[in-house]
């Protein structure tokens, strides 16, 4: 509480004052704060009741300086009020919408009142009230048995100002006042003052009586006073008033006129010196770079000239807490062993060849030049191919710490550098705090989803990450919290990302993009086998005797029930399998006997699941393989498409019908697949004659486009054969071949240009059950990244023209009837 005396209000003489309330009041209850007489409190009123009282009465009333609320002491949240308040004008009031709508009124203290009735409760409460007392003036004589106390009570009160720092306004204002005000007026405004308890003012409220009210207070004053020359004689009278109110304890300090004092317990100097010595400590003992120790001691001095109670204080210790806790020197031994590394690589990862060699390729250097320094790995592939584990694989191959640090929907550059000490609530940059966690200098540092930063008003931390992965620059990598460089080119940073496109080209530049491409179905079958069903099995209380999972029953589950380019869904629908199984275990079948206290298993074979008993467990198959169905009729044939979340199939469908001429194009297509289509139909016009198509009349027929799954937004220039190739079937009345898929961008003159995504599109087709595909001739070098086993099983027809896509597309082939 701060002090003042309303003025109009209180400038009433004699009979008008005990006449101040009416007797009806409406009531403000307040928890654990107490309003006197004469002094004034700020109030925030969010809550329904008062809210209702403040815009019926107040906010809505022209003359709402003329009203009075009842102010009610409340402990915290208990609907009893207490039977006595204060009756108050109010003086300033705001409305508020942030974080919340609420009013803050000021209100201002008036006199003492008793609740005799609550009269309603709703909408905001009123009860009847009788005055106890009022504000008296400067000439109002004080009673002649009260005049001991009154005098003892204002020596005791100028005793007090005495001690304060004089120099300060506050102070100044105080003794004035004290000056000018009556003595009934003294005990309810140093109590408002002074550090006092909830339950101290709640009797100062209570004592209606002046002499009961002056022997309430009394022991109060003394008692500030007392700690006041206790702080003088403990700072040797050589230290600066100032200082000393500032350094007193925050329970005995006085709350200075208009401000709202400290809270909190401060150290005594005994536990400032230990913690200040205990620092200097640490200091020495840390084996800190020339440049660090320089910093640390300039913020050690400026911490000794700071009192703990100055925000200032806890900022340069936190800072210090920050500086000495990273390892500016700690480290871990590598060990590197090719031999191991590789087993270690073959124990966590089924596949990934071309990882795996990178990631040997990568060792070898760092063994025979005991250096990491070189391009940053970027795992580029779709979710649940590994990239992570990959990261983790290689950090226990190397003996080194591991970090993960997430950056997807990252879109502030403090993330990565940190924020300026001048910020309120400043903390280091993400990197720093990784180091501060593992505890060494050289972790392995995982930047996880790093293709998901975004630009906003708060900078770029996509560009912030230029400096960290730029091995000719992070070795002075300043973080914007600590100010002063710390070397990053001893980590070993490790990308990941689903896509490459949408990171941008100078961070790209800095990296070294290897594919993460999807599994085989073999591989799948394996990968379960191997890591995902003894995982489940462990997760689900289970072991080998429980169940059996055949490696046809596993890729019925990859091709029926997932159909992903990684394994994180295989791993789901496993687990399901484990839960059905976990119901039968426990029901009995191949759970626990008790015999004679001990627990027996029975003797029951493991559940073997078939492929026959997955429709019972998990229910019907979400994926059917009904490329022979939807391929039965002309203008109807299969894509190929390249999507973060790897290859995807995509069917193609077109039809035509009476009307101006107009191509409608659907499937939320961009401006680059519709262009295709345009090209598509353009080259059929232009060749129509020679493979006697019926283009006679496209002026008055209008052609439609679909690309199925609407709802999925489509780009790119590889639908380019695709759409020749259905408006071919359209045109010339018969079907494409139910086996074949196609990928590949077409040009004006017919030609068919390379494409990327080769890799995922073909798993994508393989996992489909498609056994045919077209693509361009300029993509062959692209296949000798497929596995053996799928190759085996696919036939590739490369081409270079529009006219070998055709003869290869059809039973048969479409035959021109002389060359293009």
């Amino acid at each position: 509480c701060g002090f003042s005396i309303a003025d109009s209000d209180c400038a009433m003489a004699g009979r008008e004052r005990r006449r101040l309330l009416p007797a009806l009041l409406p009531l403000l209850p307040v928890d654990n704060r107490v309003l006197l007489p004469g002094s004034s409190m700020v109030v925030h009123v969010n809550d329904p009741r008062g809210m209702n009282l403040v815009e019926t009465q107040l906010w809505n009333e022209e003359n709402w300086k003329g009203k009075y609320v009842g102010v009610v002491p409340r402990h915290g949240k208990e609907e009893k009020l207490h039977t006595l308040g204060t009756a108050a004008s109010v003086s300033q009031m705001t409305a508020w919408s942030h974080p919340r709508p609420h009013f803050s009124l000021l209100l201002v203290g008036l006199c003492r009142f008793r609740i005799n009735e609550i009269k309603r409760e709703t909408p905001f409460p009123i009860a009847a009230v009788s005055q106890l007392d009022y504000l008296h003036s400067k000439d109002e004589p004080v009673p002649t048995e009260v005049r001991k106390l009154a005098d003892e009570f204002r020596a005791s009160a100028d005793e007090l100002v005495d001690l304060l720092d004089l120099k300060n306004p506050s102070t100044v204002k105080l003794k004035r006042l004290l000056d000018s005000l009556p003595d009934h007026n003294l005990p309810d405004l140093f109590t408002s003052i002074l550090r006092s308890s909830f339950q101290e003012k709640l009797e100062v409220l209570d004592s209606v009586d002046l002499s009961e009210r002056f022997k309430a207070v009394q022991p109060l004053l003394l008692r500030q006073i007392a700690t006041m020359k206790l702080l003088q004689k403990a700072t040797n009278s050589a230290l600066d008033p100032t200082l000393a109110t500032k350094r007193m304890p925050a329970s005995f300090r006085i709350v200075r006129p208009g401000g709202r004092g400290n809270a909190g317990t401060t150290p005594t100097s005994t536990d400032e010196s230990d913690e200040i010595s205990e620092l200097e400590q640490r200091i020495s003992s840390a084996d800190l770079p020339e440049h660090a120790l320089r910093a640390a001691q300039k913020e050690m001095k400026r911490l000794r000239s700071l009192p703990p109670q100055f925000p200032e204080y806890a900022v340069s210790r936190n800072y210090l807490d920050t500086l000495l806790d990273l390892p500016w020197s700690k480290s871990t031994e590598d060990r590197i062993d090719l031999g191991q590394a590789r087993e270690d690589l073959d124990a966590d990862h089924y596949g990934l060849g071309k990882v795996k060699k990178r990631v040997l390729e990568f060792l070898a250097i760092k063994q025979l030049k005991n250096s990491l320094k070189g391009p940053i790995l970027c795992f580029v592939g779709a979710p649940g191919v590994g990239k992570t584990s990959v990261g983790r694989s290689i950090a226990k191959t190397l003996g080194r710490k591991f970090y993960r640090m997430s950056l997807g929907g990252g879109c502030d550059q403090s993330d990565i550098r940190g924020h300026r000490r001048t910020y309120i609530g400043s903390m280091p940059g993400r990197i720093i705090q990784g180091l501060k966690t593992v505890g060494t200098n050289n972790p392995v540092f995982l930047l996880d989803e790093v293709d998901k930063l975004h630009k906003s008003l708060q900078g770029d931390p996509a560009a912030a990450l230029l400096e960290v992965l730029d091995p000719e620059q992070n070795s002075t990598f300043t973080d914007h919290y600590l100010n002063i460089p710390f070397d990053l080119s001893r980590v070993l940073f490790i990308a990941t990302a689903n896509t490459s496109s949408t990171i941008p080209p100078p961070l790209l530049d800095r990296m070294e993009v290897i594919e993460v491409p999807g599994y085989t179905q073999e591989e799948k079958v394996q990968i379960a086998l191997r890591h995902l069903l003894p995982k489940q099995l462990e997760q689900h209380g289970l072991t080998s005797d429980h169940l059996k999972l055949p490696p046809e029953t596993i890729a019925r589950i990859a091709g029926s029930y997932t159909r992903e380019a990684g394994v994180r869904n295989l791993e789901r629908v496993v687990g399901s399998v484990c839960r059905a199984i976990a119901v039968k275990v426990a029901e009995g079948q191949g759970g626990r006997l008790e015999d004679e206290g001990q627990a027996v298993e029975k003797s029951a074979s493991p559940i073997v699941v078939t492929e026959d008993m997955l429709e019972e467990l998990l229910g019907p198959r979400r994926y059917e393989h009904e490329l022979s169905e939807r391929l039965t009729r002309p203008g109807v044939a299969v894509g190929l498409a390249w999507t973060a979340m790897g290859g995807e199939i995509l069917f193609v469908e077109a039809s035509r019908m009476p009307g101006t001429g107009e191509l409608t194009l659907t499937g939320q297509l961009g401006d680059v697949m519709k262009e295709s289509a345009r090209i598509a139909l353009n080259w059929l016009r232009s060749c129509a004659s020679l493979y006697r198509l019926s283009c006679d009349h496209l002026d008055s027929t209008d052609i439609h486009i679909h690309f199925p799954a609407g709802a999925v937004g489509k780009d790119g220039p590889s639908a380019g054969v695709t759409i020749v190739t259905v408006l071919a079937s359209l045109f010339s009345g018969r079907c494409v071949r139910s086996d074949t898929a196609m990928t590949g961008e077409v040009t004006l003159r017919g030609m068919v240009l390379p494409v990327g995504g080769i890799k995922e599109k073909v798993l994508a087709a393989h996992r489909a059950g498609i056994r045919h595909i077209i693509m361009p001739k300029r993509n062959e070098k692209d296949l000798v990244e497929l596995p053996e086993e799928v190759k085996s099983e696919l036939q590739f027809s490369l081409v270079s023209t529009l006219e070998e896509v055709l003869m290869n597309a059809f039973e048969g082939g479409l035959k021109a009837t002389s060359k293009l």
